[in-house]
């Protein structure tokens, strides 16, 4: 029997390297769509905005390939919650391809003039850097299944949260000179990438508890 459980191997092993494959690719998203944001490039956010179908239809293949595994397999223990944990991580991803999709579309919307005030390009080109990283850790994560360095990542997103404050900051002050329709740009422009780190946060989460078998609601 040992010949079935390695090609059942073979199979958890494919969900992982497709998951990181999954997590490359909302990498390159919002990598794409920050720069799109920043020099008004239209052709890179229409690129992101296409590119968000094929994140979609990856990841209901790799639900769909998950729930056959189940199906045939019937896993139990570690195995299960392994397949169980991949789903709702390759959700999760889904949603930080969503997010780099509204950058995107921001970037679209407002061209060819630049959806940023020139006082805050720096922080936008930061919370772009800061989600770019969190997406090459998560990556790692769930390749290594480091449960280690999945609890870095909170320090990530701290760092996240504090350039959403610095953008409310700006947005809050007397010396606003950009109008209502400009806020509301920047206010869901950071919005969305709050939320890409939260759902790479939530990965992390996952492959805490793939590994360990315990729940962690706040690291």
């Amino acid at each position: 029997m040992s010949w079935l459980r390695s090609a059942f191997q073979d199979e958890l092993d494919g969900v992982t390297n497709s998951l990181v494959d999954l997590c490359n690719q909302v990498d390159s998203a919002i990598a794409k769509a920050t720069h799109a944001l920043l020099t008004a490039n239209l052709e890179e956010a229409q690129e992101v905005i296409d590119a968000d179908d094929k994140i979609d239809d990856f990841q209901h293949e790799l639900d769909a390939r998950i729930i056959d595994i189940v199906a045939r397999q019937q896993p139990v223990a570690s195995d299960l919650r392994a397949l169980a944990t991949a789903l709702r991580m390759a959700a999760d991803m889904e949603r930080m391809g969503d997010m780099a999709h509204h950058v995107a579309k921001i970037a679209r919307l407002r061209h060819p003039n630049g959806a940023i005030p020139s006082e805050l390009l720096l922080t936008i080109e930061e919370m772009g850097k800061v989600a770019s990283t969190i997406a090459k850790k998560t990556a790692e994560v769930i390749g290594s299944k480091d449960v280690e360095k999945a609890v870095e990542l909170e320090k990530d997103d701290d760092a996240m949260d504090q350039l959403h404050r610095k953008l409310f900051q700006v947005l809050l002050s007397d010396d606003w000179a950009h109008g209502i329709e400009t806020a509301i740009d920047v206010t869901l422009i950071g919005r969305y990438y709050e939320r890409y780190a939260d759902h790479a946060v939530s990965v992390a989460r996952r492959v805490y508890y793939q590994v360990t078998g315990k729940f962690l609601s706040d690291f």
